[in-house]
């Protein structure tokens, strides 16, 4: 497995037990991590004034990339944490119907045991609580969820990433 990694000026190839040859700390490094380690499937539609997609389902693969200086260890961010973190969140995800709660067209109407989704167009799901994931999320669009994750990746690596001042 290699990581690939950018310097703001030049593109190197980083495959493990390689070192870079030089360290600048004025420059600024990205480091990606992807792999088929980060999938999840999810149901969803997509729902705006007037118009409803059919209920749906796709196989999402998530990928990372974050940028920022080398520390003093040599590294933009410890990417073994990021991996372990982005493929936790990757597993909570997974076989679920995805709810956001923010939806100004739904109405939602929760409790224990079941959720209740009403849209304009009149359709109406019930469906088991535990089927759902609620996200504080207006439309459940790719572009949403990766916020929603990168959200929720930066609240459980705050200080490792802020630390860093890595940026995505």
């Amino acid at each position: 497995m290699s990581t690939n990694c950018r310097c703001f000026d030049r593109s190197v190839s980083v495959s493990r037990g390689q070192e870079l040859q030089s360290r600048p700390s004025s420059e600024c490094y990205e480091v990606a991590v992807q792999s088929q380690d980060y999938k999840f499937s999810c149901a969803h539609f997509v729902a705006f004034k007037g118009y409803r997609e059919r209920l749906h389902g796709h196989n999402y693969t998530a990928s990372l990339r974050v940028s920022g200086p080398l520390g003093d260890d040599g590294y933009v961010i410890d990417f073994g944490d990021l991996k372990k973190a982005l493929r936790v969140l990757c597993k909570e995800m997974n076989e679920f119907l995805i709810v956001p709660e923010k939806s100004d067209v739904l109405q939602l109407n929760c409790n224990d045991k079941t959720i209740e989704i009403k849209c304009e167009d009149g359709a109406t799901f019930c469906l088991p609580r535990a089927d759902c994931l609620l996200l504080p999320i207006v439309h459940s669009t790719a572009e949403e969820i990766a916020a929603y994750m990168w959200q929720t990746l930066c609240a459980r690596m705050g200080d490792a990433l802020r630390k860093r001042q890595v940026e995505v």
